[in-house]
């Protein structure tokens, strides 16, 4: 940054070819081989150092001033919004014989429809005739109601029950706890318009009965329930259903819990109403 040649001086410039013939410039010492002025050389040097470290500083900040930057913390270092916020509305607050109710007539309330039909209809109640009855009844489209109470009333026969090990109400043999548990892992949307849904719920669920006599213990599969829904007026209803295996996953190696603690947990675990 400076004007020093090869011979140490400052402000001048070379005119002839040999290094030796000099022309003095405004304020140049008057002896042009005389000592160096390097009292007035450091000023400058540490003001140009100065000048490149604030540049600097300022480049990082712009630099930083992106849109993506989050929003400072909030206090009592709880986490900002953009990192908490929900992806879909808020859970309905209503219920129709025993069913949410009332979601939103757009593809998320049709998956949260989706979603909490499939745990109904993946839940013990549906081992029960009068249960099953009012499950279906609040969920199903007026006309489908029929048709879809004959077929599950087909699928839940009496030579199923027993098959089980259960009684023709569908209850555990004494000592025994039955657990029928239905958990959706995600949903997708396959089609959509303002008064139909086709919505796949990807699932996991526990079957089987706890009990040291138990021929059938509680197993976990995966699985996907596909749903055609229409919209009522007021609501998301079934039209038509039908699950399929998978997609499964590796299972961990974790322990195998004992009889006792998954019938002692189906029973203090309750479920969720759910919501995309």
């Amino acid at each position: 940054m400076s004007n020093d040649d090869q011979y140490g001086g400052a402000g001048y410039g070379e005119v002839g070819g040999t290094g030796q013939t000099r022309t003095r410039l405004p304020d140049a010492p008057t002896d042009p081989y005389g000592p160096t002025r390097r009292t007035s050389r450091t000023p400058r040097s540490l003001v140009t150092v100065v000048g490149v470290v604030v540049l600097l500083i300022a480049a990082i900040a712009f630099a930083n001033q992106s849109p993506d930057t989050p929003d400072a913390k909030p206090a009592g270092d709880t986490p900002s919004t953009s990192t908490t916020a929900p992806t879909g509305t808020d859970p309905v607050t209503g219920k129709s014989g025993g069913l949410p109710s009332g979601f939103a007539q757009d593809q998320q309330g049709a998956q949260s429809a989706a979603s909490n039909f499939a745990v109904a209809l993946g839940s013990d109640g549906m081992f029960n005739a009068t249960r099953r009855h009012a499950i279906v009844d609040a969920m199903a489209d007026e006309g489908s109601r029929t048709t879809l109470q004959s077929a599950f009333d087909a699928d839940y026969s009496a030579g199923l029950l027993a098959q089980i090990g259960l009684t023709k109400d569908g209850q555990a043999p004494a000592g025994s706890t039955f657990v029928n548990r239905t958990v959706p892992a995600g949903t997708k949307v396959k089609s959509f318009s303002g008064t139909s849904a086709a919505v796949d719920v990807w699932c996991i669920g526990m079957f089987g009965l706890t009990g040291d006599k138990s021929t059938r213990p509680v197993t976990s599969s995966w699985f996907t329930i596909s749903m055609t829904l229409k919209w009522n007026g007021s609501d998301w209803k079934v039209v038509e259903t039908s699950q399929k295996d998978g997609p499964t996953p590796v299972t961990g190696d974790v322990p195998v819990s004992t009889s006792d603690e998954i019938g002692s947990a189906v029973t203090e675990f309750g479920g969720f109403t759910y919501a995309r």
